[in-house]
């Protein structure tokens, strides 16, 4: 009898397990986000077993992936922009002016994601139906493969091809209105490229709008009250964006260790924590109860093997004010419940100290990835309701 009753108690703790999430009360669906995560969680612990077989480490997300299919209203390519996959999504309706557009980058912590995914596929036609835009989506090679600077280069150079009088032409394109948009990763490389853009002397057209969207900005401090108050939030726990970064640079483990503890950045650069200090760039609202720390340094040998986690192209945050008050009218998505809300408010105290223009859009009842959430495939209601909002204001601003 013990036996039969201890195979049963052995799933039912399995299931317990991967179900279970501290969901907060405000945000709804709490059944259907259980399933996903749980879902998500699977993938994120069976991972290192496809990587040991030398398979791509999430490898039932292709279930993801839908073909270039063009329909009545848009015309739908994969091509490539200077050798990058990007995926185009061009109005079908003739226009007897220029368009704008929208170069969009995807999440997926650099290590997965593709323009391809259902979601985003979905979000490029709606960009189209609701802007009658242009829409560029792009790819960019992924860890553990493919380690930091690779994924910037790579979307660097496909929005340097874009960027050309001729191509921009070739798809109609008014080259004064022209967004850069990211979400979670995606928002990292769009804050990264577009800094850059600013001092390539190649590229004479800029960007109008940047938008960002739950964007990761910094990996020198590990230990924000974001990391604190999300620990175990749903879609991205602390370990897993920990991971993330540390598989950006690279697959050594000590370089892991290192940020777990929050002990990874030299004495020698402690000079940039003035760019990550939570305690004077937080507002208030979100201080309140925590106790800032600073970080202890690390060993210096780390830096030198894995110099990317100090690099501003890694860590826009890292810029300094020379180089944010040259930036153009930005759009910052964060959420209540993710793990790197503060990444984005702390960018947002930035610009706006610099004399940017910011327009802030805070999800109180919102996580990590809900706009992903607001596709046909997923369906949730905040995050239909939140997409919707994301493209009226790019409608009235691009």
């Amino acid at each position: 009898m013990w036996k039969k009753s201890l195979c049963l108690l052995i799933p039912c703790v399995l299931i317990a397990y991967y179900c279970y999430a501290p969901i907060p009360h405000e945000i709804e669906q709490h059944w259907e986000l259980m399933m996903i995560w749980s879902f998500m969680r699977i993938q994120m612990h069976i991972a290192p077993l496809f990587e040991m077989l030398g398979f791509r480490p999430f490898p039932l997300l292709e279930i993801l992936v839908v073909p270039p299919t063009s329909d009545e209203n848009v015309t739908v390519t994969d091509t490539l922009f200077n050798n990058v996959p990007v995926r185009v999504f061009v109005p079908k309706q003739k226009s007897s002016t220029l368009r704008r557009a929208v170069f969009y980058i995807h999440g997926g912590g650099w290590v997965t994601g593709s323009a391809a995914w259902d979601p985003y596929d979905e979000l490029g036609r709606w960009m189209v139906e609701r802007l009658d835009a242009v829409v560029v989506s792009t790819d960019y090679r992924l860890s553990p493969q493919y380690h930091f600077p690779t994924q910037f280069e790579d979307v660097y150079d496909a929005l340097r091809w874009f960027l050309r009088k001729k191509v921009l032409a070739e798809y109609g394109v008014d080259p004064t209105r022209i967004c850069i948009a990211g979400d979670s990763a995606g928002g990292n490389l769009a804050a990264a490229v577009n800094q850059k853009l600013l001092n390539d002397p190649e590229i004479k057209i800029k960007v109008k709008i940047q938008s960002l969207i739950y964007p990761v900005l910094q990996a020198l401090d590990m230990d924000l009250p974001s990391h604190r108050e999300n620990i175990h939030m749903v879609i991205v726990e602390k370990e897993h964006l920990v991971e993330f970064w540390s598989r950006y640079f690279t697959s050594d483990k000590a370089l892991l260790e290192a940020m777990v503890a929050n002990q990874h950045t030299p004495v020698e650069s402690s000079h940039l924590f003035k760019f990550v200090n939570w305690s004077t760039l937080l507002p208030e609202r979100f201080k309140k109860g925590h106790v800032y720390t600073t970080p202890i340094h690390g060993p210096s040998e780390l830096a030198k093997k894995y110099p990317g986690f100090l690099d501003v192209r890694a860590s826009p945050l890292l810029a300094n004010d020379s180089i944010l008050r040259r930036l153009p009218l930005t759009h910052i998505l964060t959420c209540q419940y993710d793990v790197v809300r503060d990444d984005g408010l702390m960018y947002l105290s930035r610009l706006r100290a610099a004399g940017v223009r910011v327009v802030h859009e805070h999800v109180e009842d919102g996580f990590h990835g809900i706009l992903s959430f607001g596709s046909s495939l997923i369906n949730f209601r905040a995050g239909k309701r939140e997409v919707n909002k994301y493209l009226k204001w790019l409608k009235e601003n691009l």
